[in-house]
């Protein structure tokens, strides 16, 4: 093996780690806990740590963008379930296990989102969800009045519990199966009291710094 194919399997793998480490460190003090310390952690000594990632925002970008590709790897299994009902099944249980176990994910969202208001590749799924919801309804299965971003608050709900640790994330399918229950179609279900939010605008608000005042 020569040097510089040796190096190179050295850099990937400290990058690996280093993005291991950083999700674990911003889960457990925040995205904006000392880098030295994700130094430490990896393993490297932080002239690494800036190799890899000329700052802070470089780093919260790549695990933004990470995550992002992690969704698309999730995107298979949800859409091509044998009935629109498992889609949406799956879709809220995948996504919200998956936040509920990175904790960090809103504050990187909304960093992100400081950062370049003009990167949403999360507005590329709105096709998508829409399209198993319209399944599931035409199938019976899911409520008339469902739309993909109450699918999508309810994951910001389930995932929310994450921020328990990982000591309530074996309890987390209790609310899960709340959840599922309410959103199947059957008589007597009480009428949505308002139409939905538009798509576009619920993933600005999920990425957007804070809750915004309400108008005067």
């Amino acid at each position: 093996m020569t040097s510089s194919v040796s190096s190179r399997r050295d850099a990937r793998r400290n990058h690996e780690s280093l993005l291991r480490e950083a999700r674990r460190l911003f889960a457990e003090r925040g995205i904006d806990a000392p880098l030295d310390e994700l130094a430490a952690r990896a393993g490297v000594g932080a002239g690494t740590v800036y190799r890899h990632f000329p700052n802070r925002d470089a780093l919260i970008r790549e695990i933004y963008d990470t995550a992002v590709a992690e969704l698309h790897d999730l995107a298979p299994e949800i859409l091509g379930a044998e009935t629109g009902w498992r889609s949406v099944e799956l879709y809220v249980e995948r996504l919200g296990g998956w936040v509920a176990d990175s904790p960090y994910l809103p504050a990187v969202m909304r960093r992100v989102a400081e950062l370049d208001p003009t990167h949403r590749p999360g507005i590329e799924f709105e096709p998508l969800v829409d399209g198993l919801v319209a399944r599931a309804q035409a199938e019976g299965a899911l409520r008339a009045d469902v739309t993909a971003v109450d699918l999508g608050i309810l994951v910001d709900m389930l995932g929310s519990l994450g921020q328990y640790g990982g000591e309530y994330l074996p309890f987390w399918r209790r609310q899960l199966t709340v959840v599922l229950d309410g959103l199947r179609a059957r008589p007597g279900t009480t009428p949505m009291p308002t139409p939905g939010q538009d798509f576009a605008a619920f993933h600005d608000m999920s990425h957007a710094k804070g809750p915004k005042p309400a108008p005067g």
